[in-house]
């Protein structure tokens, strides 16, 4: 991400910690948990705190009822200022219903065979969801190891596994 479209910031008290909004003016271009990996800290210092900023309200109510455990049927307006790789792997994300988990393996799969390749290394795809930036609306949390493993989240594996159980309360490892 050119962190230079990062202008307005505002915050969002979840019931897993506090996370910072970010926009470019009309569309949300980041979510993160605070003091999460990839969260452009020095952008957010020099950007405008703007609570009344429209995408913030709207993402404000995806998030309300997101935590209140139910899927929402809308998206905040976004812009994934990203490569075309890493966008393709963010729209994938996008795709995985609420509740439900799909591996760094079953994406690379996907991915290889949209483009025509024989395959796709998983590490790949785990780097691209590793620096996703929208958290939970793009629910790189839904993306797991081998037998339900959860391997890496930037903002730990505890919110990991905290987004996972409001979704689906019978989540195994």
């Amino acid at each position: 991400m050119n962190r230079s479209h990062i202008k307005y910031t505002s915050h969002y008290a979840s019931p897993l910690g506090p996370l910072v909004m970010a926009s470019d003016g009309p569309t949300l271009v980041g979510l993160w948990f605070c003091g999460q990996k990839h969260l452009p800290e020095s952008c957010i210092r020099n950007s405008e705190e703007n609570h009344n900023l429209c995408v913030f309200k709207e993402t404000r109510r995806w998030l309300d009822i997101y935590f209140s455990g139910k899927g929402p049927h809308f998206l905040p307006s976004i812009n994934l200022y990203t490569t075309d790789f890493r966008k393709s792997i963010l729209k994938m994300l996008m795709t995985i219903p609420f509740g439900q988990t799909v591996t760094y393996g079953q994406i690379a799969r996907c991915i290889a065979q949209k483009r025509g390749i024989p395959s796709m290394a998983a590490q790949a795809v785990g780097n691209a969801v590793a620096h996703n930036p929208i958290a939970i609306i793009i629910p790189c949390h839904r993306v797991v190891g081998t037998h339900n493993s959860l391997t890496g989240y930037a903002a730990g594996i505890d919110k990991k596994l905290g987004l996972l159980k409001l979704e689906n309360p019978a989540f195994q490892l």
